[in-house]
């Protein structure tokens, strides 16, 4: 029975994509998660979930860097992107930053329910009204190694990565990974050089690079 992750802050969304995966898939499990801790700790503690569809916009998320933290730590795990924005340049960093497939919120539940199944199928995934223009949308040079170099990190090296762009120092990384402080300083130096960083403010402002605007936020200001 394959298993399905919810991640969104908006329980009426959830609930429609809840409804769309139980028409789509047959006999499948649904979890959910109302911010990106909530994600990253549904996937620690269960071994079996096959498909995330992530909010770009939920607490805790801003942007691609979500999707790179669960690449990383559960690379197994295929994550759809869901958001407001559907601008082609996004959905092509989306791509290449390791997303299965992006589905705007626009969608209609026929979407909703192609997606699921498609990658849940293996397949790559997008609506048929952006196909065209992400494909013309050209990756970036920069996006390309950004990705391979964050791919190229453990998953507990994302985890200090993670920890340090959110300004904790080393004591506190390692009381919150429990491990010793000796360990945090070594991955910090596996980190640095495999982003090409001297500091730990360069390895920081990485992380801040994949964080975007939220379409919706912009509409109520």
């Amino acid at each position: 029975m394959p298993t399905l992750l919810i991640a969104d802050d908006h329980p009426l969304f959830r609930a429609a994509l809840r409804g769309a995966a139980a028409d789509a898939v047959a006999q499948l499990q649904v979890l959910e998660a109302e911010s990106l801790d909530g994600v990253l700790a549904a996937l620690e503690s269960r071994g079996d979930v096959d498909l995330v569809l992530l909010d770009l916009h939920m607490p805790g998320n801003h942007g691609l860097a979500g999707l790179a933290a669960i690449r990383a730590q559960f690379p197994e795990v295929a994550v759809v992107v869901v958001s407001a924005n559907d601008d082609p340049r996004v959905v092509r960093r989306a791509l290449d930053h390791g997303a299965a497939g992006y589905l705007p919120k626009s969608s209609g539940l026929d979407e909703l329910r192609d997606a699921i199944r498609s990658v849940l199928a293996c397949e790559q995934w997008l609506p048929a009204s952006l196909r065209a223009a992400v494909a013309r949308a050209q990756s970036s040079d920069q996006d390309t190694e950004l990705a391979a170099r964050l791919a190229s990190l453990s998953p507990q090296q994302f985890r200090v990565l993670s920890l340090v762009a959110q300004g904790l120092l080393n004591k506190q990384i390692a009381d919150r990974l429990e491990v010793q402080e000796r360990t945090v300083k070594a991955h910090l130096s596996a980190i640095f050089e495999r982003l090409g960083v001297r500091n730990r403010t360069q390895a920081g402002v990485v992380l801040r690079e994949l964080e975007l605007s939220d379409p919706s936020r912009q509409l109520e200001a």
